[in-house]
């Protein structure tokens, strides 16, 4: 009896490739490869076995089908005994090869080495999910054979002409080496150091080869290499390949909708550089403790905005934004820019450090693949220099690096950039220079009686304040940062929990951590913490 699984373009390809894997007894790669025949084909039969082995597999996957709750179909039809089901094929796999020239010469038997002709494509680094997604999907369908390759020298990209090599340069056949790449999800995708497919489409023979492309001091790219015997049918084949494999990576789904950076520091995780997917906690709109002025314009111009850019590219208008947050340090830019990034559905989020200005191009390339996006550079102002500190007349500034790149967008580009300064100054002759880069300044000012009242009571959390605590507070604040006050409640807290009072506060533990924060430590511990901003300073204790 033969059991034959059916597509259904709506069951996650990984409840597929592990049904497959656990229930019928495949391994990884060929688990992959007859999901990926049942995707293209829209059917395949997966084995055939005795009537009793056959309903005993059909009942088992049915019941996981059923408990995951998804449309996957699988039925059972006459036919086949065990073992019976494509013993070429299964010769074909239970050959044994040690080099990989020896399996290339066996799959294009009969083909002298100058009668194959292969083509490349190379992919950015941080591409390697998706394109090892789409590699899952494309060329894992019904290999012949597949193996995986021991690379020998570090900075020496593996070409199929390296792998026809015989002799001691011959490259040897390994263990598949994987790699756990996280994209944010709850399991990193397993992607492949290097690999070679040996496949066929019909009558055509093809093989694959993925490697690693390096180059010292430069982000490591990932190289496809698609070998076909020389002929028209060969060179369709090979577009028709490459043509699928860039629009699926184009669709780029495993970052799109997520806060990303491009890491540069050292990973404790164990998964590879690249993408560093950021789980931000989800900030709520009455989390944003700032004038209704402020928010008024951050609705207007971020939320309304997005909103509106369809309406507005039938207009004829630009889609392109760039706003510039500015104000004293710890008054809450970087928490507004959490805000904004939790509520711009389907919008991918890049955040830039100045110290990361370097890596611009590879940021921007980013934000118009995965677009919609924000390009968030926060501390702008580092990264202005002055003409005349420059190495040289023809050395561009990094802001005017950025400037240029905001220049070269389309007006339909769905970008926004997002700023963010504590010295507006240090950028304001740049950016009258260049005018239309900025289309809104907003400054994020220190918080006045209102604000501060609200932070007081947000940062208390669980602490018992009563109007009168809150009101000193509120009075004894003036001046000071969001910042400040977020310490300032911790510092009360621990207060009362020291004088055993646990969660209610009184004026005393008030006015211990205010002597604290912004007597005791000086002048220096009071700048650090944001309390005395542009000449102002929290109130002295009370006497």
């Amino acid at each position: 009896m033969q059991l034959v699984i059916y597509n259904d373009d709506q069951t996650p390809w990984e409840f597929v490739v592990d049904l497959i894997r656990s229930v019928f007894d495949r391994s990884e790669a060929e688990a992959e490869a007859f999901a990926a025949t049942v995707t293209q084909q829209g059917k395949a039969v997966c084995g055939s076995y005795p009537i009793a082995v056959a309903k005993a597999m059909l009942d088992t996957a049915q019941q996981r089908i059923k408990a995951a709750g998804h449309p996957l179909r699988i039925t059972a039809v006459p036919g086949g005994t065990e073992g019976a089901s494509d013993p070429p094929a299964q010769a074909s796999r239970n050959k044994k090869f040690k080099y990989a020239h020896e399996a290339i010469a066996w799959h294009f038997a009969g083909l002298a080495h100058d009668e194959v002709i292969a083509t490349s494509r190379q992919f950015p680094g941080h591409m390697r999910a998706d394109v090892q997604v789409a590699l899952n999907k494309l060329f894992s369908a019904s290999p012949v054979r597949f193996f995986g390759l021991y690379e020998q020298y570090r900075y020496e990209t593996l070409t199929y002409a390296a792998l026809t090599k015989e002799g001691q340069h011959a490259v040897t056949i390994s263990a598949a080496q994987y790699q756990d790449v996280d994209i944010g999800e709850s399991a990193p995708i397993k992607c492949l150091g290097n690999g070679l497919w040996l496949g066929r489409d019909g009558d055509q023979h093809y093989a694959v080869v993925l490697s690693f492309h390096r180059e010292y001091g430069r982000e490591s790219g990932t190289c496809v290499e698609i070998a076909v015997p020389a002929g028209e049918d060969g060179v369709a084949l090979v577009d028709r390949c490459f043509s699928q494999l860039e629009a699926a990576i184009n669709a780029a789904r495993s970052y799109r909708g997520k806060v990303l950076s491009l890491e540069t520091e050292g990973d404790y995780q164990g998964r590879s550089k690249g993408v560093m997917v950021h789980r931000l906690p989800h900030v709520r709109r009455e989390a944003i403790i700032l004038p209704e002025q402020t928010l008024k314009l951050l609705d207007r111009n971020v939320i309304r905005f997005i909103e509106s850019r369809e309406a507005l590219r039938r207009l004829g208008q630009s889609t392109r934004k760039g706003i510039l947050l500015y104000g004293p340090p710890g008054t809450g830019k970087t928490h507004t820019i959490r805000y904004l990034a939790a509520n711009l559905p389907g919008h991918t989020t890049l955040i830039i450090t100045a110290g990361q200005m370097g890596l611009l191009p590879q940021y921007m390339t980013l934000a118009r693949l995965l677009q919609p996006a924000t390009v968030v550079i926060e501390d702008v102002d580092l990264i202005a220099r002055d003409r005349e500190t420059m190495g040289g007349p023809c050395e561009e500034s990094l802001l005017n690096t950025l400037l240029n790149e905001m220049d070269g967008l389309k007006d339909n580009a769905d970008i926004l950039f997002i700023l963010t300064t504590n010295r507006p100054e240090q950028l304001e002759g740049a950016l009258t220079g260049r005018p239309g880069r900025i289309d809104q300044a907003i400054e994020v000012p220190l918080p006045d009686d209102d604000c501060r009242e609200k932070l007081v009571r947000l940062y208390g959390g669980g602490l018992k304040l009563s109007d009168k605590v809150v009101g000193e507070a509120v009075a004894r604040t003036k001046g000071v940062s969001a910042a400040f006050i977020k310490e300032l409640m911790r510092r009360t807290a621990q207060t009362s929990i020291m004088r055993g009072g646990e969660e209610t506060v009184t004026s005393q533990d008030l006015a211990e951590a205010l002597d604290d924060m912004l007597f005791t430590g000086g002048r220096l511990n009071i700048r650090l913490l944001g309390g005395a901003i542009d000449g102002h300073q929290a109130a002295e204790p009370n006497s």
